[in-house]
C-alpha cells in the first residue's frame, strides 16, 4: 500500500489561436474551451484520458505534458515524482489551436507545483515560449484574453495583456486532417518585402485598434496578412475558401488559426450566430470541403486563474 502523500492538482487551460493575420507571432487570443489536467503522487505514472484524441492524450510513452514535467524538474534538480494524470481535453491537436502550448504549460504547472519551484507568471510563460520557439500561444493560454508578447532572452517573453472591448463571438472551422507547426513553417521564405513587412506592420497596429475600441468594421482589412497566410494557403483549403465570406453579412474578417488548418471566424455579435453558422457550412459544402464548426469566443480567464493559490 502507498504511503505517499495525497496532494491533488488541477489546471484548466484554454485553447489559443495565434497570429490573428499580421501579428505573426506576435498576438493570440484564448478562447473558451479547455484541456484539464488533474494529477495527484502515485507510485508509477498512469494516464488516463477522455474528449478529444483519446489516443494522443492517453499515450504514456513520450507524452508532451510528462516528459515536459521531468525534463524541468530534472533541470531544477528536483526529485521526479510519479504521478497519476486525469487528462479531460476538448482543444483539437495539431490543428492550430494551441494544443502544443497547452500541453508545455500543464507540465511546467505540474513542475511548479510538485517541485515546490517559485516561479512568477513571467518565467512560466517564457520557459513555455522558448520551448514552443515563439510566446504567443503560450501567453494567451497563460494569462487569457488577448495578448501582444515577444522574446526577450532565451526564456523570458515580454507580454501585454488587452481586453477587447464589447463581445467577440467566434466560429471556428476544424478540418479533420492536422498540420504540424513544422510543415506549416517550412513553406515560409526566408525573407521579405519592405512593402509587405510595412503592410504587415500597418495592419497588425489596425487590428490591436479594432479590439481596443469594438472596432469591428475594421477587421476585413486588418486581417489581412503577406507574411504567412498566402504560403499556407495551399496546406491549409479552409482558408481560401472561407476568405471569400469575409466581409458578407455577419463575417466581419477571417484569419487563419495559429499555423492552420483550422480558420478562426470573427462574427458580428449583432447578427444572428445560428444564421452565419448555416451559411459557413453551405459555402463549404459548395466548395466540397468539410470542417467541424465550433462557436467559442475570447476568455478573459487563462490557465493562471484556474489555479488555486499559490
Amino acid at each position: 500500500m502507498s504511503t505517499k502523500p495525497k496532494s491533488v492538482f488541477r489546471v484548466k487551460l484554454p485553447a489559443t489561436s495565434a497570429n490573428l493575420g499580421p501579428a505573426f507571432d506576435a498576438a493570440a487570443l484564448a478562447m473558451d474551451f479547455y484541456i484539464t489536467v488533474t494529477a495527484s503522487p502515485a507510485d508509477a505514472f498512469s494516464i488516463a484520458a477522455t474528449g478529444r484524441d483519446q489516443e494522443i492524450c492517453g499515450k504514456l510513452e513520450d507524452h508532451l505534458i510528462l516528459n515536459t514535467y521531468r525534463e524541468l524538474l530534472q533541470q531544477a534538480g528536483k526529485r521526479i515524482i510519479p504521478l497519476a494524470v486525469s487528462i479531460a481535453n476538448d482543444i483539437p491537436i495539431g490543428k492550430g489551436c494551441g494544443s502544443s502550448a497547452a500541453a508545455r504549460l500543464a507540465g511546467i504547472a505540474l513542475a511548479v507545483h510538485f517541485g515546490h519551484l517559485r516561479w512568477s507568471d513571467a518565467q512560466i510563460v517564457g520557459e513555455a515560449s522558448s520551448l514552443e520557439h515563439h510566446p504567443d500561444n503560450a501567453s494567451a493560454c497563460w494569462m487569457g484574453g488577448l495578448t501582444v508578447a515577444r522574446m526577450a532572452g532565451e526564456a523570458e517573453a515580454q507580454v501585454v495583456c488587452v481586453k477587447p472591448k464589447g463581445k467577440w463571438p467566434l466560429l471556428l472551422a476544424v478540418p479533420e486532417q492536422a498540420l504540424s507547426t513544422e510543415k506549416a513553417r517550412g513553406v515560409l521564405p526566408a525573407e521579405y518585402s519592405r512593402a509587405d513587412a510595412v503592410t504587415n506592420i500597418q495592419n497588425s497596429m489596425l487590428l490591436l485598434a479594432a479590439f481596443t475600441q469594438g472596432r469591428h468594421d475594421l477587421l476585413g482589412a486588418a486581417l489581412e496578412d503577406r507574411i504567412h497566410q498566402p504560403y499556407r494557403a495551399a496546406l491549409c483549403p479552409l482558408l481560401p475558401c472561407l476568405h471569400q465570406l469575409s466581409g458578407k453579412s455577419g463575417i466581419p474578417g477571417v484569419a487563419l488559426s495559429g499555423a492552420g488548418p483550422s480558420v478562426l471566424i470573427f462574427l458580428d455579435p449583432r447578427v444572428s450566430q445560428t444564421k452565419v453558422r448555416k451559411l459557413v457550412a453551405d459555402h463549404l459544402s459548395q466548395n466540397h470541403l468539410a470542417a467541424e464548426l465550433i462557436p467559442t469566443s475570447i476568455t478573459l480567464h487563462g490557465a493562471k486563474d484556474n489555479l488555486p493559490p499559490r
